[in-house]
């Protein structure tokens, strides 16, 4: 990791008395690094821009450095290992993070971090609209039908009115940032990210912003299916360690309905006969419910210790100063 040296009070620079970074992830971006660097320094020039590098094989460090931008150079590969570096490493007021495609509308920074500031958040997501003109679709279809389910997903076990989950365009405060653990590797983040602020009950809000095709010789790292079911797999995970009761609950239920279901013949034979014929059966229906039994208690148990943690979780954020008490 490439450390870099403290800012002079000459070099820090405040928007309404407050350090802004932009923070972009980038993995072989040269052909957009410039574009992302110069559109977010003309947007918002009080800004500094950090690039964070993730075993980029092409020239988009170099590129970046001769822009001016802070290169960062992050050894693990993923995107979630990027953010994490980024939120250890990086010191700032309110974070803008964006990714380094040239897809997301820099002058709509001044709206995110306004309406973060303005209002006291601690997230602010830039939901993405389709912008129609240029050579390439912004959006493929599968990349669509995959957000607005994987959205849907987390809006109805999670709550919250997000429309785009995975959008990488997010302004977040320093409470946020400091206080986020980051778990995550790769394109999952995004889920991370959101729910992390929903089980916090955190104060967030999603503005529209315009979205572009990747500009021609750039092409994106996202993959349709595999990063799909990461996500997927990601929101399970997060289901079990989030909402252990719920989870253990219904499944504890499952199972004891299966059971109900086997043993209701063996019980009506045995009330028209008085004979008990099916033991093996018998076997199974007990292991199923003593199945059911482990999986209703590990849900309490796990109910107790995620209460405990989401607590825990909850005064590391609040040792953290919140964004409306930084000086204007």
């Amino acid at each position: 990791m490439q450390q870099l040296p403290p800012q002079t009070m000459a070099e820090e620079f405040l928007y309404r008395g407050r350090r802004i970074a932009v923070v972009v992830p980038c993995y072989n971006e040269e052909v957009t690094v410039g574009a992302v660097i110069d559109g977010f320094r003309n947007a918002m020039p009080l800004a500094s821009i950090h690039i964070f590098d993730n075993l980029s094989t092409d020239r988009t460090a170099e590129i970046a450095s001769a822009k001016g931008a802070h290169v960062w150079h992050v050894g693990h590969k993923g995107k979630g290992n990027v953010v994490r570096r980024m939120f250890a490493d990086v010191d700032a007021d309110v974070y803008v993070m964006v990714d380094g495609d040239a897809t997301y509308h820099a002058p709509s920074v001044g709206r995110l971090v306004d309406t973060l500031i303005d209002s006291g958040m601690d997230m602010v997501v830039g939901s993405r609209v389709e912008e129609r003109q240029g050579s390439g679709e912004a959006y493929r279809p599968g990349h669509r039908f995959g957000n607005q389910l994987l959205t849907g997903s987390v809006q109805l076990i999670f709550g919250g009115a997000f429309t785009d989950m995975l959008t990488g365009y997010r302004a977040f405060s320093r409470r946020y940032a400091k206080s986020f653990p980051a778990m995550s590797k790769g394109f999952e983040i995004e889920t991370e990210l959101t729910v992390h602020a929903l089980e916090l009950r955190m104060p967030c809000a999603e503005i529209d912003t315009p979205y572009g095709a990747r500009p021609e010789g750039s092409t994106s790292k996202l993959s349709t299916y595999r990063d799909g079911l990461r996500i997927l797999m990601m929101i399970a995970k997060l289901v079990v360690s989030e909402k252990p009761l719920q989870f253990f609950g219904l499944l504890g239920g499952l199972l004891l309905l299966t059971a109900v279901g086997i043993v209701s013949p063996i019980v009506l034979e045995f009330l028209q006969t008085g004979l008990v014929r099916r033991f093996p059966t018998l076997s199974l229906v007990t292991v199923l419910i003593l199945s059911a039994s482990v999986s209703f208690v590990c849900g309490l148990i796990l109910h107790t210790i995620t209460h405990m943690r989401r607590e825990l979780k909850r005064f590391a954020y609040l040792a953290i100063p919140g964004i409306s008490t930084t000086a204007q």
